[in-house]
C-alpha cells in the first residue's frame, strides 16, 4: 500500500518506437520552494506552471496550516498570500507530508526559528527516512526535536524563541539540509553561513533572492560559501516554474532504449546544478541536442530532442553525483540496454531516498536478467544490448515513484513484459507519467484488480 491509496499494478511490454512531444510536468524542486516562500512574503505570490504531484500538494496544505492563503486558480496556475518571514502561525493538526523528504525538510527549517510547534509525519516511506541530518543543524538555532530513533517520523519540531545565527559545513552534498538552513537562517539575526564541499542544487539561493532575501556566495578553499542576512522582508514574487529534468529524464530515456524513437521535450530546467543526466548521456553516446536555450523564471531553459541511438557504458564522474541524484536509477535501467559496461560511483545518498534505490534497481535489474555488482557507494551495470534484457519479472518498487517509472521504461524495451507491483507513488512526482508515455505509443497498461 502507498501512504495516499490502494497499490496500483502496471505493467509495461515491448513497445513500437516512441514519437512526439513530452510536455513534461513543472519541476517539483522550485514548486516545494515557490510554496514556501510565497508564504514567508508579504504580499501575493502568483506560480505558473506549479507541479501537482501529490509531493508538492501536501506542502501546499501544510503552508495553509501555517496561516498563508494558499490557492488554486488553474491548472498550475496558483497564488500565495504569505505570512511574512517569522509571521507563521502554530498548526492545529498533525502535518502529513506524504511521501516527500525535500518537503518535510524544507518546512521544518521554515518553521524552526518561529517560536511555533509542529508535529511532523508521513507514509511508511518517508517514516523510515533519516531527519537527524536537518534537526542537528537546526538544533544549533535553538530549535528542538522530539523524533522515534534515528530521528525518525512521525516528530515534533519546537520553534526556537530566540535564535541565533549559525555557520554550519555540510557533512555530505545535500540540497535540502543545505535549503532547511538556509530557509531557518531567514528569522535568525545577523549572518547565518552554510558551507558546501560540493555544489548542490542552488534552486533555494536563486529563489531566495528573487524574493529580496540578500545572499553573498563565493568559492573558497574550504567549499563553496553561502552567507546569507537574516530578517529580511521579503516581498510576493511571479514565479514561472521551468519543467522538471528529472521527470524529463523518463521519456528521454526511454526513447534512447527504444530503437526507432524520436521525441521532443520542450522547456527542461537546464540548471547547472541538476544537467548531470544530460551530460551523461551524451557523454554515453546519445543524440541528445539542446535547442533554444533561455532564461525562464531565473532559471536557465533549453528543448530537448532525443533520437534513439548507439551507445556505449562508461564510467559516470562521481562528482557528477550531486547534480543528477534523483537520474541514477533511470540510468541503470537505461544502462541494462546498451552495450558495455556502466559504472555509477559515488551515489552513497541514493541508500536514504524513499527507498534504498542501489539495492532497489540491483535487485529489479537481477529479476529482470541483467548482471549488477553494488558497494555501499557504486553500482555497476553490464549491459545487454539493445533488445537483450530478457524481463519477465514482476518488479517491488517500494514505495519509491523512481524506482516504478524506471522499471516501466525497462519493460518498454525487453522481451517480455515487466511489472511493477505498485505504481501509486509516481503520482507524488509525476502524476501524467502514464498518459504522457502511452501517447508516445508506449505499451504501459494498470493490471486487472
Amino acid at each position: 500500500m502507498s501512504g495516499h491509496g490502494p497499490s496500483i499494478p502496471m505493467t509495461a511490454q515491448k513497445t513500437g518506437p516512441l514519437k512526439g512531444v513530452a510536455q513534461v510536468p513543472g519541476d517539483k524542486s522550485i514548486s516545494h520552494r515557490a510554496l514556501i516562500l510565497g508564504a514567508l512574503s508579504v504580499g501575493e505570490t502568483r506560480i505558473t506552471g506549479l507541479l501537482e504531484g501529490q509531493d508538492v500538494l501536501d506542502t501546499a496544505r501544510a503552508m495553509r496550516a501555517f496561516g498563508a492563503e494558499v490557492t488554486q486558480h488553474n491548472p498550475g496556475d496558483w497564488s500565495v498570500h504569505g505570512v511574512g518571514v517569522g509571521g507563521f502561525a502554530e498548526p492545529e493538526q498533525v502535518l502529513d507530508c506524504g511521501n516527500s523528504g525535500t518537503g518535510v525538510r524544507l518546512i521544518m527549517g521554515a518553521m524552526a526559528t518561529t517560536a511555533i510547534t509542529a508535529t511532523f509525519t508521513g507514509d511508511a516511506s518517508l517514516n523510515k527516512r533519516p531527519m537527524g541530518r536537518v534537526t542537528d543543524p537546526l538544533a544549533l538555532f535553538g530549535a528542538q526535536a522530539f523524533g522515534r530513533s534515528g530521528g525518525r517520523l512521525p516528530l515534533t519540531l519546537i520553534g526556537a524563541a530566540d535564535p541565533v545565527p549559525v555557520r554550519y559545513s555540510l557533512p555530505m552534498p545535500s540540497a535540502q539540509v543545505k535549503s532547511a538552513v538556509l530557509l531557518a537562517g531567514l528569522n535568525a539575526p545577523g549572518q547565518t553561513v552554510v558551507i558546501e564541499s560540493e555544489p548542490t542544487r542552488d534552486h533555494t539561493e536563486r529563489m531566495m533572492r528573487g524574493f529580496g532575501a540578500t545572499l553573498h556566495i563565493e568559492d573558497a578553499r574550504e567549499g563553496r560559501i553561502i552567507t546569507l542576512t537574516g530578517q529580511p522582508e521579503l516581498t510576493g514574487q511571479s514565479v514561472a516554474v521551468p519543467r522538471d529534468p528529472s521527470s524529463a529524464a523518463f521519456p528521454v530515456c526511454a526513447a534512447l532504449m527504444v530503437p526507432g524513437s524520436e521525441i521532443f521535450v520542450p522547456g527542461v530546467s537546464q540548471n547547472p546544478t541538476r544537467n548531470g543526466i544530460f551530460l551523461t548521456l551524451q557523454d554515453i553516446g546519445a543524440d541528445l541536442v539542446l535547442e533554444n536555450p533561455r532564461e525562464e523564471g531565473g532559471e536557465p531553459v533549453a528543448d530537448l530532442r532525443v533520437r534513439f541511438s548507439a551507445l556505449k557504458g562508461i564510467e559516470v564522474p562521481p562528482e557528477r553525483a550531486a547534480s543528477m541524484i534523483d537520474e541514477y536509477p533511470i540510468l541503470a535501467a537505461l544502462a541494462a540496454t546498451i552495450e558495455g559496461t556502466t559504472i555509477m560511483r559515488g551515489i552513497r545518498e541514493l541508500r536514504v531516498k524513499e527507498s534504498d534505490r542501489i539495492d532497489a534497481m540491483a535487485r529489479g535489474l537481477e529479476a529482470c536478467g541483467v548482471r549488477v555488482e553494488e558497494t555501499d557507494d557504486s553500482l555497476t551495470v553490464h549491459g545487454m544490448g539493445p533488445g537483450g534484457v530478457p524481463g519477465g519479472a514482476t518488479v517491488e518498487s517500494r514505495l519509491d515513484h523512481r524506482i516504478a517509472m524506471s522499471f516501466l521504461c525497462l519493460g518498454m524495451a525487453s522481451r517480455d513484459p515487466v511489472t511493477v507491483d505498485d505504481a501509486s507513488p509516481i503520482a507524488t512526482s509525476f502524476p501524467i507519467f502514464e498518459p504522457l508515455m502511452t501517447g508516445l505509443g508506449a505499451r504501459i497498461a494498470r493490471d486487472p484488480s
